[in-house]
């Protein structure tokens, strides 16, 4: 059986077909599996992580400095300059980087449902540890980093639009960056490349994708916001469903491993 690795090394020199309507129905069977559970567990863990926030916060920095922070005025574009930047854009880092293990889970649900296996909250933690968790921490900072910072840049020059284009782009190419390191077990660095490699043989049909699926995913905000908790889930059954259809998740069972290595 071939590694990821000579997947990948193949679909450089090769490239690979992809079937916009097999995927996007792959994508949409998985999220039927997992969504209730999926958008459960979103809703919740998002309220706890507000609440958990807003509780460290207010011990760190005292009330009053928090309820000065959150006024109006202090979200104003011109605002965001010098050490304000600086602090906001290492704390949406540092959030961006803690939280990445916790979406990764959500493929691992992604991949649960597709087996027929069960999954459960302890699920949504499974990458929290090693070898998983450096490399999936590594390869967001590097990322998040690297959007964030080129997007100020550009912001200073006065083209804020140029500046969001780059920082969706450099999100879309890195797309399959997380399912490379949880399920093709290679390092931040590897995930990096190989997912920009496999996004730009096949770029038209996997912005379709990943479009239909953004949409999709937005339709939960007309039922009283809520909702988007439940619909949102279909982003990473569609990044799961991607991810499978060119590389081909291993579904050969331990006891097989076994004894084949026998």
């Amino acid at each position: 059986m071939k590694t990821v690795k000579d997947q990948i090394e193949e679909i450089k020199k090769k490239g690979y077909e992809l079937d916009f309507g097999i995927v996007f129905e792959q994508a949409f069977e998985n999220y039927k599996k997992i969504a209730i559970y999926a958008g459960s567990m979103l809703l919740i863990f998002t309220f706890l992580f507000i609440i958990l926030l807003t509780g460290i916060a207010i011990a760190v920095f005292g009330i009053e400095v928090i309820t000065k922070f959150i006024k109006p005025e202090n979200f104003k574009p011109e605002t965001f300059k010098g050490n304000f930047l600086l602090i906001y854009t290492a704390f949406i880092i540092l959030i961006t980087c803690l939280l990445s293990p916790f979406q990764a889970g959500f493929l691992k649900m992604a991949d649960c449902g597709e087996k027929g296996e069960e999954f459960h909250i302890s699920t949504m933690f499974e990458y929290y540890k090693p070898p998983y968790f450096i490399n999936i921490v590594i390869a967001t900072f590097i990322i998040t980093l690297f959007s964030s910072g080129l997007s100020a840049l550009i912001d200073y020059t006065g083209m804020p639009l140029i500046g969001i284009i780059i920082s969706l782009t450099i999100t879309f190419i890195t797309f399959l960056m997380v399912p490379l390191i949880v399920f093709g077990k290679l390092n931040a660095i590897e995930a990096i490349k190989s997912s920009i490699n496999i996004i730009l043989k096949q770029p038209l049909v996997i912005l379709g994708l990943v479009i239909v699926a953004f949409i999709a995913s937005l339709t939960g905000l007309i039922v009283f916001c809520i909702g988007i908790f439940f619909t949102l889930p279909i982003m990473y059954s569609m990044q799961y469903s991607l991810y499978n259809s060119i590389i081909k998740i291993d579904f050969v069972s331990e006891i097989d491993e076994l004894g084949s290595s026998m």
